[in-house]
């Protein structure tokens, strides 16, 4: 009888539903937590679904129809969670924002779907939707979280998001019946939320998920690496990232495991150590900026200290990786390991609150091969995914044991894939997206009639392990003047290994000889310039400096000769480079907001930088328009210089040679 009812439970049909089988098996346990001003507030499942309940109830007052999208913006915070499982409740549909878009681009997303009802973070959020509800017409009602410099707006179409709440306490015997007629009536197949796109290559499009999509990707996802109850998750990504997403709602609900919120961006690194999380997910950038951190702290430690961490990172290079995979290390380096622990890695993991991991990812661009190899070092079990908003996250996994810098892992389970005859990377899964929303020819183009939808990336499995390897954008890989293979982000992930490059732009499409873009890292870069008495004003000065030009072109080279030994890709090393004097940024359009180089707009905009890599100058004059955080624009004037770095001949050629 118990198997029976387990069964029924784990059969939901939508995240109500799930949320519903939470109460009755982990009722007590915690389900979310938030810091506000400074101490942790928590929620249980039951408390949790009584707070999402009023919520719902609320929208109903408020007129929430079925099959309305309602529009949440703002960050990480449990509030903004149940808005969205409120919301399907109602049988409407949740739109999470960028809460950083600028209003412009609010108003894009707002009017394609149609947006009704929105929830907002703040009064910052407000008043993006002040400014833009004159051309948004569909909008009835606008909530907000935060009730801090709202006291005087005009209130005839606004509330407070918990005076809606306690409207619902109120109402609840009016709307009762009618909440659960419509909770009853979600089935596998209706709307779980929307998403949209990050606009890489033109507008963003809505990609719309059901609860089939969502649920079967958890369930499948979770049970790969054994996320339970006990589980804890730190959810500070952007919430119109499909990641979040599926960690924060899909797992979440799937596994019962606590959703934590910190207090803000930036404490997110103290609480981070503060929860310790057991699961967790962050880009390449998260782990590098760590990285970058955690080397410029060490070059100001004293000798004893560097001399230390710089040993003990040596053993852990050597061992670690194999020590976490379980495979066979002798006594005598497990004995030193072990010291290592007691005196480096243990510490420095409670720092980065990684203590307590046991599933770590990263996904959304390349890791570089030794940024990923120091986490593992360090006993963090990091492993790569691979996967796209379109696929509710996951295409491939890489099973614990089969953990490679180079690869993407297999298929998750559930998954198939396939390489088309030109390289070009296709999945169907369970997980599929159901359409673009209002953009029938995007979704044909995108998947075929028997589900096969196409990623848009380059890549191969390996024959011996039945990886997947990532090469490029498959609009990105092309050829160069002669023939030769060229993958731009290839060498990019190789450049921003450094601490000192923020980001970098690779070019050579067509051309006989690959140029390139640097972002230096102020942070790093400014504490180098501090311990050798290097003085600056700007960013711009800094990334000038004739010592800062040195140091740049010195990893450059070092990248050309790791390059020359890839017999494929050894025409991708960079002959010539500039340092640009701003950093690229979403708000300009040269970003999307999950910080993917719009490549098209950056070659448009800096067509005269690009002419001047190729055409012999050393340097050159340059005036570009900037936006700032309050919107006005501006312009930025700067003489910039173009320097050579030395290439290396192929290995294979080199060998011929001689």
């Amino acid at each position: 009888m118990a198997d029976a009812v387990a069964k029924g439970q784990d059969s939901a049909q939508s995240i109500p539903a799930l949320l519903a089988r939470n109460v009755a098996r982990y009722g007590g346990y915690p389900a979310y937590r938030e810091k506000e001003f400074g101490i942790w507030q928590s929620w249980s499942w039951a408390e949790a679904a009584e707070e999402i309940r009023a919520m719902a109830l609320g929208f109903l007052s408020l007129g929430v129809e079925r099959g309305d999208h309602v529009a949440i913006i703002g960050r990480n915070r449990p509030m903004h969670y149940w808005s969205m499982v409120a919301a399907q409740m109602c049988g409407a549909i949740p739109v999470p924002l960028y809460q950083d878009a600028a209003a412009e681009e609010m108003a894009y997303v707002m009017e394609h779907c149609g947006a009704r009802f929105v929830v907002c973070g703040d009064q910052e959020q407000v008043d993006k939707i002040v400014e833009i509800e004159d051309r948004i017409h569909a909008i009835t009602h606008v909530t907000y979280t935060d009730k801090r410099g709202m006291r005087k707006y005009d209130h005839s179409r606004m509330n407070a998001l918990e005076d809606v709440q306690a409207e619902g306490r109120a109402g609840h015997s009016r709307y009762e019946a009618e909440l659960d007629k419509r909770i009853a009536e979600l089935t596998y197949d209706s709307t779980c939320v929307m998403l949209y796109t990050s606009g890489t290559t033109g507008k963003p499009k809505g990609v719309v998920l059901s609860n089939r999509n969502i649920i079967e990707t958890a369930k499948a996802s979770s049970e790969f690496d054994h996320l339970n109850h006990n589980d804890e998750v730190l959810a500070y990504l952007p919430m119109a990232w499909v990641g979040d997403f599926i960690f924060s709602i899909g797992q979440a609900y799937w596994s019962g495991f606590t959703v934590n919120c910190p207090e803000s961006p930036e404490t997110m690194m103290i609480d981070l150590r503060e929860i310790g999380p057991t699961y967790f997910f962050a880009p390449p950038r998260v782990f590098e900026n760590q990285l970058t951190s955690v080397m410029i702290r060490m070059e100001d430690a004293g000798k004893l200290k560097k001399k230390l961490f710089d040993h003990y990172m040596k053993v852990a290079r050597d061992v670690g990786p194999e020590i976490l995979d379980g495979k066979p290390v002798s006594f005598g380096k497990r004995v030193s390991y072990a010291l290592g622990n007691l005196f480096v890695y243990g510490p420095l993991k409670n720092t980065l609150g990684f203590s307590r991991i046991r599933v770590g990812y990263t996904a959304g661009e390349a890791i570089g091969p030794e940024i990923f190899s120091f986490y593992r070092s360090l006993g963090i079990n990091l492993k790569q995914l691979y996967g796209q908003t379109e696929a509710s996250v996951f295409i491939t996994q890489q099973p614990d044991g089969e953990v490679r810098a180079d690869t993407v892992g297999v298929p998750s389970p559930g998954v198939e894939v396939k390489i088309a005859d030109n390289g070009e990377v296709f999945y169907r899964s369970p997980g599929t997206f159901v359409e673009y929303y209002k953009n029938p020819e995007s979704t044909a183009s995108t998947k075929d009639p028997e589900g096969w939808v196409a990623t848009g990336d380059a890549g191969f499995f390996e024959e011996d392990t039945g990886h997947l390897r990532i090469i490029d954008r498959a609009k990105d890989v092309g050829k160069m003047a002669d023939g030769r293979l060229f993958a731009p982000k290839y060498v990019e992930n190789k450049l921003k290994f450094y601490p000192s490059i923020l980001e970098a732009v690779v070019f050579g499409a067509g051309r006989d000889r690959c140029t390139a873009f640097i972002n230096i890292d102020l942070t790093a870069v400014g504490n180098w310039a501090e311990r050798n008495n290097i003085s600056y004003a700007s960013y711009q000065e800094l990334a000038g400096h004739p010592r800062v030009y040195e140091m740049i072109r010195e990893h450059v080279e070092e990248v050309n000769e790791s390059i020359a030994e890839d017999p494929m890709l050894s025409g991708c090393q960079v002959h010539r480079f500039l340092i640009l004097h701003k950093e690229l940024d979403a708000d300009d359009g040269e970003m999307t907001r999950t910080r993917k180089v719009r490549r098209n707009v950056i070659g448009e905009k800096f067509a005269d930088l690009i002419a001047a890599l190729y055409d012999g100058r050393d340097e050159i004059y340059t005036e570009t328009e900037v936006t700032y955080e309050d919107g006005r624009k501006g312009s930025i004037k700067a003489t910039l210089k173009i320097a050579d770095a030395k290439v290396v001949a192929p290995k294979q050629m080199a060998e011929a040679a001689e």
